[in-house]
């Protein structure tokens, strides 16, 4: 109902103040132009986050500091806090970063905006930007029309510029003749009422523009124009920056709940900071006064001062907030738990993800990984093994002699509580998600769906043979019971090799060993190397015993196969070079049957020999 009412609202007041007043107009039309140009400008950024953000985030966020200069660093080059504050939550939704890493960039993104407040006055101010707007709009226009991604992002970057200039200009021009018509400093309101009240007033801007770089510019050029008080500016900067938090709240929406905790992070730090600022407001402005002489900024230059206020309050904020950053976020877990589920549900797929093409793979990676999780629990219970006896250092076949009980588990209940929904949800998001994506991109995307398949698929042939293996490891005879728990060993040691590979990503020797998988599976195999033949023959098993076999041996292959497929795509190293060497150094087809060939033979020779 809100929401109804609060569009046209808006709309009334504006359509009243333009017809009332063509120098409202000229303001109003400088703000639209400078939004439309923040839009270009995040525009331009986002073709240049494809795995270049990525790469600096994880090299950038291992701890506190180095999260904190990365926030400052981008911020300062983007110019924009929400689209620093957006792409952080997408991912830490995606799960690129920890929680603590994300409050330490939305700190330095607080600090690092304040620049824009530099810029705007010390550059904006002072000198006819309208000029340099011009040129940049052509370039841009032209560059965005472009086929190249690079040169496309480029043109927006420009044609953002250009807006942001051209927007400033008309705010200027706005209200310095906004003034020979009225005069706004007759509403002005001293003390701390008026810092208060402008602060609301602030916050109020922000929300509806959702910029604070918006806001700072209609309040530098007011200032300029001497269209509000120093003080009541104060009360309008201390405002935007706790209103430029309802971008990353709304951002937040869409995200997990990771995501929420850190829009909660961005609203408790903004709001902190800004109760600091309002207590401390005079001590602070005789403080700005005294940096301000220090470095040669005039006593009536109000817009430089303010630039001053702002740097110095958020600078205030971090220095009080650092310190307790581990608490935050222990307080933000325990009054945003984790939901507690019935059914497994997507941990890294959300829409705040989706609009990074490397962001968005990176969390089907991640989701795909939690599936393949998921689904080892049920093998291994399938093969009536634990899973940490599979992660251990203990003998594969001692562990599998100790387990002799079958374990009670429902393949199809787990199969339908705990990966048939995550599937299906990797699977549409991929859809969704492959929308802007470039053909390498759209290629791993591939990858990744296949690797679901895999894993799936390796739970369905688990399923078949469990039925014969949960009679069979528990038989009389002694001979088929060997030969089901020689395949509960293989399978084993199969997803014990695919732990050790995951673990080390960029081992080369990782690949080797899931090469080494295939041919073990092909040699232990009882139906190829003769042993199964040899069995019948001497009628040490029966004949239906002998059928089984045949169909679970099938089936334990086809589980292996699967789950190497898998681990080449989610377990292989990230960079494309090492990927490459790892795609060298591993068999092709013939080379592995040739080798299975010849080690089948052997262990028959060895077998036919011993009994």
């Amino acid at each position: 109902m809100m929401k109804k009412i609060f569009l046209p609202t808006i709309l009334l007041v504006l359509a009243y103040g333009f017809w009332i007043s063509p120098n409202f107009k000229e303001i109003s039309a400088g703000v639209a132009v400078f939004l439309f140009g923040m839009l270009f400008l995040e525009e331009g950024f986002k073709a240049f986050t494809g795995g270049l953000l990525e790469r600096l985030l994880r090299r950038t966020t291992d701890n506190i500091w180095k999260s904190l200069s990365f926030g400052v660093v981008s911020t300062t080059l983007m110019q924009s806090s929400s689209l620093v504050s957006v792409i952080t939550i997408s991912f830490l939704g995606a799960g690129l970063i920890t929680l603590a890493a994300g409050v330490g960039i939305i700190f330095g993104a607080n600090l690092g905006t304040t620049t824009g407040a530099w810029l705007i006055a010390g550059f904006g101010m002072k000198v006819k930007i309208s000029a340099y707007a011009m040129p940049m709009l052509v370039f841009g226009i032209i560059l965005v029309f472009q086929q190249s991604k690079s040169l496309k992002g480029v043109g927006y970057i420009l044609a953002g510029l250009g807006f942001l200039f051209l927007g400033i200009h008309y705010m200027k021009e706005g209200f310095e003749a906004f003034k020979d018509t009225i005069d706004l400093t007759k509403f002005a309101v001293d003390g701390y009422s008026g810092v208060l009240l402008f602060t609301l007033i602030g916050v109020f801007a922000t929300v509806i523009m959702q910029s604070s770089h918006a806001t700072l510019v209609i309040i530098i050029t007011a200032l300029a124009a001497g269209q509000i008080t120093y003080e009541n500016g104060l009360g309008l900067a201390i405002g935007a920056n706790i209103g430029t938090t309802i971008t990353a709240i709304l951002g937040s929406l869409s995200s997990n709940v990771m995501g929420k905790r850190l829009a909660g992070a961005h609203l408790i730090f903004n709001c902190i900071t800004a109760i600091i600022a309002i207590a401390l407001i005079y001590q602070l402005m005789a403080g700005v006064d005294v940096i301000a002489g220090a470095i040669g900024i005039a006593a009536d230059d109000w817009t430089m001062k303010l630039a001053v206020f702002h740097s110095v309050f958020n600078t205030i904020g971090i220095a009080v907030m650092m310190p307790f950053t581990n608490q935050l976020v222990n307080f933000l877990m325990r009054i945003m738990p984790d939901k507690k589920l019935t059914r497994a549900e997507p941990k890294y797929l959300n829409d705040s993800v989706i609009e990074l093409p490397d962001t968005a793979i990176e969390a089907v990676r991640k989701e795909t990984l939690h599936l393949y999780d998921n689904a080892f629990a049920i093998i291994a219970h399938g093969l009536s093994l634990h899973r940490h006896d599979i992660l251990s250092e203990k003998d594969m076949e001692e562990v599998v002699k100790s387990e002799s009980k079958v374990m009670p588990i429902d393949i199809d209940e787990e199969y339908n509580k705990n990966v048939k929904g995550l599937y299906s949800a990797i699977v549409n998001f991929i859809s969704r998600a492959n929308v802007h994506m470039t053909p390498a991109q759209s290629d791993e995307l591939f990858r990744l769906r296949a690797a679901g398949r895999d894993i799936v698929e390796a739970i369905k042939d688990t399923k078949h043979m469990h039925k014969n293996l949960k009679q069979y490891i528990v038989s009389d005879n002694e001979d088929i019971r060997a030969e089901y728990n020689s395949i509960r060993v293989q399978l084993g040691d199969v997803l014990r090799r695919l732990a050790e590979a995951r673990n080390e990503p960029d081992d080369p020797t990782s690949i080797l060993s899931l090469d080494a998988i295939k041919l073990e599976m092909e040699e232990n195999d009882s139906t190829a190397n003769g042993i199964l033949e040899m069995l019948i023959r001497e009628s040490r098993i029966t004949a239906p015993m002998a059928t089984s076999l045949m169909n679970d041996s099938a089936y334990a292959y086809d589980v292996a196969k699967n789950l190497v497929q898998m681990g080449e795509v989610l377990f292989a190293s990230h960079d494309p070079e090492q990927r490459d060497i790892d795609s060298e150094l591993s068999l092709d087809e013939d080379e592995a049957e040739q080798v299975a060939a010849e080690v089948a033979t052997e262990k028959l020779q060895a077998v036919s020999g011993n009994r």
